[in-house]
């Protein structure tokens, strides 16, 4: 039977919840995640690229939960320290997480897990504390990446903002808005027991 009055989307499409079932989701978004950081556009003035990660991290939250959220994302970094070229530009090793982009990186499993545990308390049935949530989960994200790059380039706050704060703040509004406006739509589908493929 599915858990139709769920708040957590695959939970909705699941007829039981199991180890194998989880662990296909937490790896899948561990793969989704590493995917969409070769989507990447280089920009001259700053060594961080624009990619579609943080899309792949609020979405595992908001469609994962807390746990397997969080687990997907610490699954993509230790592939990535590991030695899998899934870091944009097909980057690894655990030197990469230590350089320009890892407070962004190394932010991923928290902004996850946060989007993820406010989904559990039904944020994603109430638009505006679904907004809101999102909103917060990828100021998450950026905050890191300001504070890494301040500390790691020893630029001035405000040369922080130019290279890690104001590039992406059109992108991710998109993201943002993306995932706001179809996780209601494809949840309450779901809680109609309307499968995701149609």
């Amino acid at each position: 039977m599915r858990h139709t009055s769920s708040s957590v989307l695959v939970d909705c499409w699941a007829p039981s919840r199991t180890a194998a079932y989880d662990s296909a989701w937490i790896i899948g978004f561990s793969l989704f995640t590493a995917l969409a950081a070769q989507l990447e556009i280089r920009l001259p003035y700053t060594p961080v690229p624009i990619t579609l990660q943080t899309l792949a991290v609020i979405l595992a939250g908001a469609m994962l939960g807390s746990r397997r959220g969080f687990l997907s994302q610490a699954l993509y970094l230790a592939e990535g320290a590991a030695g899998l070229p899934v870091f944009a530009g097909g980057a690894s090793t655990i030197v990469h997480l230590m350089g320009p982009t890892g407070g962004y990186l190394w932010s991923y499993p928290l902004a996850a897990a946060f989007i993820g545990w406010m989904v559990e308390r039904g944020a994603s049935r109430r638009t505006l504390t679904l907004a809101a949530s999102l909103v917060a989960s990828d100021l998450l994200i950026l905050a890191c990446g300001i504070v890494w790059v301040h500390q790691f380039l020893g630029t001035t706050f405000r040369q922080a903002l130019i290279l890690a704060f104001y590039p992406f703040i059109v992108g991710d509004v998109i993201k943002v808005a993306v995932v706001g406006l179809s996780l209601p739509r494809l949840l309450n589908r779901a809680s109609n027991g309307i499968s995701p493929g149609l």
